[in-house]
């Protein structure tokens, strides 16, 4: 009796942290981490560039200021991150977008209850908490554009 290979960990979406484990052994992956934190740290100027201006010249609350700054930012990495870490240009941008804008979302509705932690409770200034969110949600940002928004298929030949 022989017995059949199962299917290849990146067929099985079940397998959630198995793909994740195979992920990390691939050195392109970590190439790719590189370049989205090379974009990150654009859109991360631009974010809190537009988030000062926002809070210190405008006087906008530290949300309304967030907010703001993340849509300036969100444009930002959503171009560079298609064109550039991910080479996703065989895929359809409006769906990219869409994807690529929820898990911003995502992330940025943690980051800003990072903040607001931040800035309420710890007393932290508002542009270095605002610094210091943005670090805390990365990771969820580079897991879900990987995965999702950006996502390459695979055939099932």
């Amino acid at each position: 009796m022989t017995k059949e290979p199962g299917p290849a960990v990146a067929e099985r979406p079940h397998a959630l942290h198995l793909r994740v484990r195979a992920g990390l052994s691939k050195p392109h992956n970590w190439l790719q981490l590189v370049k989205f934190c090379a974009v990150g740290a654009s859109g991360y100027v631009v974010n809190l560039t537009v988030f000062a201006l926002c809070v210190e010249v405008l006087d906008l609350h530290h949300l309304v200021a967030a907010t703001v700054a993340f849509v300036v930012a969100v444009t930002n990495n959503f171009w560079w991150n298609r064109s550039w870490t991910f080479r996703a240009r065989g895929g359809h941008a409006g769906f990219q977008a869409a994807r690529f804008f929820t898990v911003s979302v995502a992330a940025f509705l943690f980051a800003a209850l990072v903040l607001e932690l931040l800035v309420s409770v710890a007393g932290v200034p508002d542009v270095a908490a605002q610094a210091m969110s943005i670090v805390v949600a990365t990771p969820l940002n580079f897991i879900g554009n990987k995965m999702w928004s950006f996502r390459i298929e695979l055939s099932r030949d």
